[in-house]
């Protein structure tokens, strides 16, 4: 397992990062994802034998928001 935090941009409130969490809760390989309205950030963490970050990136950016 490995863990990466990713700043996000465009969560302007607690629905947006509750989506943002169950988004990428439910990608395969993805063991647990916290989002923090507060922070603007993700912190997830994920098995990289099944999913990368360019991918975790791309989940993000299709629920509407950007990852850096």
């Amino acid at each position: 397992m490995k863990d990466i935090i990713l700043k996000i941009k465009g969560m302007h409130c607690e629905s947006c990062s509750t989506r943002l969490a169950k988004v990428l809760n439910n990608q395969d390989g993805v063991e647990e994802a916290k989002v923090s309205l507060e922070k603007a950030e993700a912190n997830i963490k994920y098995d990289e034998s099944i999913i990368n970050i360019n991918q975790l990136k791309e989940a993000v950016e299709d629920a509407g928001f950007e990852a850096e």
